[in-house]
């Protein structure tokens, strides 16, 4: 028997549909336009142009140059070169030391836990109950180990927004205090500055120039593009400095590739129809913002009146978080029924804890920033996208009322 069930989609900070502008950008790039990018060939030159487009295309909405993107398969891969990459440069450097926020994505907080384990310092920033980064502990555990900073811009449970332009700041500080102790002067410095936008860019600001990062990801199935691409910028300084240089590939392949940070052939349908998401955000951030701000105000609103007890994870002062952001706590429910339920009635929505067929695990970001096991496990994140409208929102509303 077919399902013919109206389903509604509530879970966009998890991932988005392939915006169809960006499908018909890619279609070409399956079958008609295949060659390799690195052939020297007009079959092999014409795929390395679509790759250049998308590149300049994303480059110049982070204000950034074209040698400076880097694309990877994921934004996973691409946190994984930030941290890895810069230890990898380090190798030779006594008792190097890695700073990051204690609610940061599993890619990011895995990767510090692993290269922890191979004797590499790390040091987990703790957060407020808003979830932002104490920066008084930043600026008091920076030293002279220290070689990065990685602070996402926005959490991905919570829609916290970290004052990324502050905490660059604080670190340029640093270096400049350092450097006028050492007798030898460098055009780069370290700690770099490495920041998981993933989240943010439908929605903020993401000129790289603006708030001074070394290092930034981005992921195309998190903005209405493809899976199987996403990029970090790398600032050209980090890459070019002689004798070393402070960021290495941890795929090796073509040393032509990705200007040598990441070996592997491009995949060039995924890139173009990167680019192509790219490009339609840049049109539509700021319209697309306002609306689902209306939309997120809208449905706390009602929230508080449908389930009173409930109450919101992260910031309360919706400036502070994420347009698309609504995390809350229900006492007296789990996450895993409240879910289960609503998936029932065609509603999809994510648990404050992360789940298999066999467990639950509490939210690691709900426990940072103060809250309990029993709270993480009672906690369900809602996030709206560019599909969501405000009749969707009334039928989730009215769902919930009955659960």
């Amino acid at each position: 028997m077919i399902n013919t069930m109206r389903r509604y989609y509530f879970d966009y900070a998890a991932g988005t549909p392939v915006d169809s502008r960006a499908e018909k950008a890619m279609r070409l790039y399956w079958s008609k336009k295949f060659g390799n990018p690195g052939a020297l060939h007009w079959f092999g030159q014409e795929a390395s142009a679509a790759v250049f487009q998308a590149r300049d295309i994303i480059a110049k909405a982070l204000g950034a140059k074209y040698q400076e993107i880097i694309f990877t398969s994921s934004a996973t891969e691409a946190n994984n070169l930030a941290l890895r990459g810069v230890i990898k440069s380090f190798k030779s450097f006594k008792s190097p030391k890695i700073i990051v926020s204690s609610i940061e994505h599993d890619s990011i907080l895995n990767t510090a836990r692993d290269l922890e384990r191979d004797g590499v310092g790390i040091v987990y920033l703790p957060v407020n109950k808003d979830g932002l980064v104490d920066l008084k502990k930043l600026e008091a555990t920076l030293d002279e180990r220290t070689i990065l900073v990685s602070v996402m811009y926005v959490n991905n449970e919570v829609g916290t927004i970290q004052p990324i332009a502050k905490i660059s700041e604080i670190i340029r500080n640093f270096r400049e205090a350092i450097s006028h102790k050492s007798s030898v002067k460098s055009p780069v410095a370290y700690p770099l500055l490495h920041t998981d936008a993933v989240q943010a860019f439908n929605y903020l600001n993401c000129n790289v120039n603006d708030f001074g990062v070394d290092l930034l990801t981005l992921s195309a199935q998190k903005i209405y593009g493809p899976k199987g691409a996403g990029a970090l910028y790398a600032r050209q300084e980090i890459r070019d400095k002689r004798p070393m240089t402070y960021i290495s590939p941890i795929i090796t392949g073509g040393s032509v590739q990705e200007y040598g940070l990441r070996g592997g052939t491009e995949n060039v349908p995924a890139i173009v129809g990167f680019g192509k998401a790219v490009e339609l955000v840049t049109y539509s951030r700021e319209k697309e913002n306002s609306r689902l701000r209306k939309l997120q105000e809208y449905f706390l609103g009602r929230m508080k009146k449908i389930a009173p007890k409930a109450k919101l994870n992260g910031p309360e002062d919706l400036e502070k978080r994420n347009p698309n952001n609504l995390n809350f706590y229900f006492p007296g429910s789990t996450a895993q029924d409240l879910l289960i339920k609503l998936d029932l009635a065609g509603f999809a929505v994510s648990p404050g804890a992360a789940c298999t067929a066999r467990t639950c695990q509490p939210s690691h970001v709900l426990m940072a920033i103060g809250h309990s096991e029993e709270r993480a496990m009672s906690s369900l994140r809602f996030t709206f996208g560019r599909p969501t409208t405000k009749a969707e929102v009334d039928k989730l509303l009215g769902a919930m009322t009955k659960i």
